[in-house]
């Protein structure tokens, strides 16, 4: 097979990939419209209520163990079942912190996974790269000491101000290391998490008053950053496979 016929494979095998990888979308993108569609009240929490919201989730770890295997329970596909437990948690409002935890052991995972060898390859350092590094940490950090008065005003700020804090260190990293990849799913997925998060959090500690449609957005980008980590995971974990494919045809 020579040059031409080897780069006309390449691009038809790309197409047929990412044929199949929407395909294997669709469960999330119905799972999804469902939940937006019952948009089940905050006030009535119930079994129903934590399996329509965490379902879009779930199919995306499944998704994501289906193209990366087993060790992604170790990476993207355990901290996407992590964060559907964070799902489930947050339908009770005295579930919170147990929900946060969750969130903050999918980070973890994320964090790790970011870090694994498909990754490695795609990073370099630039002028341009630290100075991202030094906003993401400085709006995270501010963000944290704007939330702090309404922290030690919580029910139990003894217990809100360490895990906030804690959580919002683990979900800094995480998008750090993502922007890190230079993967552009990978580091867009870390960024609207972030965003998401602070958007839930300045209405649920009431910095903010509740937004007409704040329920809305935060479940939309939070939905939205999910998608874009595991497909960017899926995408890395092909990428590589492909990587190894044409150092084996050149030896």
């Amino acid at each position: 097979m020579d040059i031409l016929d080897t780069d006309a494979y390449d691009r038809k095998q790309r197409r047929n990939t990412s044929c199949v990888l929407f395909l294997s979308l669709l469960p999330f993108f119905a799972f999804t419209a469902v939940y937006f569609y019952l948009w089940i009240p905050e006030s009535a929490p119930s079994l129903l209520a934590a399996a329509v919201k965490s379902a879009p989730v779930l199919s995306l770890s499944i998704m994501v163990l289906n193209y990366n295997g087993g060790r992604s329970l170790l990476g993207v596909a355990g901290g996407l079942l992590l964060s559907a437990g964070g799902d489930i948690c947050l339908i009770w409002p005295g579930l919170f912190l147990h929900g946060m935890g969750c969130f903050a052991l999918a980070h973890l995972l994320y964090s790790f996974s970011f870090l694994s060898s498909r990754y490695s390859l795609h990073t370099y350092s630039s002028f341009g790269i630290y100075i991202l590094y030094l906003l993401l940490w400085g709006v995270t950090g501010g963000a944290y000491v704007y939330l702090l008065p309404f922290l030690q005003n919580s029910p139990d700020p003894g217990v809100f101000v360490p895990a906030v804090g804690g959580y919002t260190f683990l979900i800094v990293v995480m998008a750090t290391l993502g922007t890190r990849t230079r993967h552009a799913l990978v580091m867009l997925g870390g960024l609207v998490f972030l965003a998401s998060d602070l958007t839930l959090a300045l209405q649920h500690f009431k910095v903010i008053e509740s937004l007409e449609h704040g329920r809305h957005i935060v479940m939309t980008t939070y939905y939205l950053a999910q998608l874009l980590i595991a497909v960017g995971d899926v995408k890395a974990k092909l990428a590589e496979e492909a990587d190894e494919f044409r150092k084996w045809k050149r030896s």
